[in-house]
């Protein structure tokens, strides 16, 4: 296996799909579980579009734990990074959807937030070995409500500028999460300061940053000394905005028969950073570059959405390059 270009690091689990559709929690009679977790999902989609990826995060020594640890395995994601926990579990999270598809995260069942393995990411274990050789660190926010894996998010951004690991901050803001959502705005703003490109959704934008203009946020954290290379908004059906050395631009989502939402983002950032790998970094100065990599990320999010589950709807690179020819 190569060593892997981009490494991924955060929670793996069980996303459990409501069956029946537009129900409140209570009323939901069955549930089918997906494996999924954003780090993870980005993962696993890069391996689909050719790019060696590797996963960092801890996971329960249970039933659970063995068959998403196997996942990752046979999806040929780099697990030399994996931490496996003696008695926490390996986490599932409930997920309502709408009649149209969209999901809401509704809980964990009979554990709280803080039981799971996840919560426990160990600092001093990080495989330094993976940054050496790594292109990229792509992070979420949900490692930061907890102590001990907080710890680990910082140590390894410590190791990605220590190796010349450029870092993709992808915010995912799921309140269900935070054991204190209120403290969330201002752990995450910590953040901004050591990576290089940020990604929102539209509500997540709002909430930190109360515009959901990409150039704005831009210039918002400039005033207070943060430089990025850029900043992507993504809106759903509403497509994306970005902003990055100057080239600012909106593109339109692609219209697909929505089955499930689930992971359209995490597969959004693994078409993009597959660009910038297959274009060069620089290729951000180039506007119409620029437009060619957030289309393509555009239609990996798209095609995600047209099956349930998040790495199970992932497409191939050969799938992509079809539809963006059609």
């Amino acid at each position: 296996m190569d060593n892997p270009r981009v490494l991924c690091l955060g929670e793996i689990l069980f996303d459990c799909l409501a069956d029946q559709l537009g129900l409140p929690l209570e009323q939901v009679q069955s549930w089918t579980p997906y494996p999924g977790g954003a780090p993870a999902n980005v993962a696993t989609a890069l391996v689909k579009l050719g790019v060696p990826s590797g996963f960092i995060g801890c996971i329960g020594k249970d039933k659970s734990g063995d068959v998403l640890v196997n996942i990752l395995h046979t999806s040929e994601v780099d697990i030399t990074g994996v931490q496996r926990h003696p008695t926490a579990p390996s986490r599932a999270v409930y997920v309502v959807r709408s009649m149209s598809g969209d999901r809401t995260f509704a809980g964990f069942g009979d554990y709280d937030t803080s039981e799971f393995a996840d919560t426990h990411l160990q600092a001093d274990k990080l495989p330094e070995d993976l940054f050496v050789g790594a292109d990229f660190l792509v992070l979420g926010t949900l490692g930061l409500a907890y102590p001990e894996t907080g710890k680990a998010v910082y140590r390894a951004l410590d190791l990605a500028q220590k190796h010349g690991v450029k870092v993709l901050l992808d915010v995912n803001w799921r309140p269900v999460f935070w054991k204190y959502p209120h403290l969330a705005s201002g752990i995450i703003k910590q953040l901004f300061r050591q990576v290089d490109i940020i990604k929102l959704a539209r509500e997540e934008a709002m909430w930190l940053f109360n515009t959901a203009e990409p150039g704005a946020i831009i210039r918002q954290l400039k005033n207070n000394d943060v430089n990025l290379a850029g900043v992507i908004i993504t809106d759903g059906g509403s497509g994306c905005a970005y902003s990055f050395g100057g080239n600012e631009a909106r593109i339109q989502a692609f219209s697909v028969p929505v089955v499930d939402t689930t992971g359209a983002g995490d597969s959004f950032v693994a078409g993009f950073i597959q660009q910038l790998l297959t274009c060069g970094f620089d290729a951000i100065s180039d506007s119409s570059k620029m437009r060619q990599m957030v289309t393509y990320a555009s239609a990996v999010g798209a095609l995600t959405t047209t099956k349930p589950g998040a790495i199970a709807a992932q497409p191939k690179a050969a799938e992509v390059e079809a539809f963006l020819t059609k």
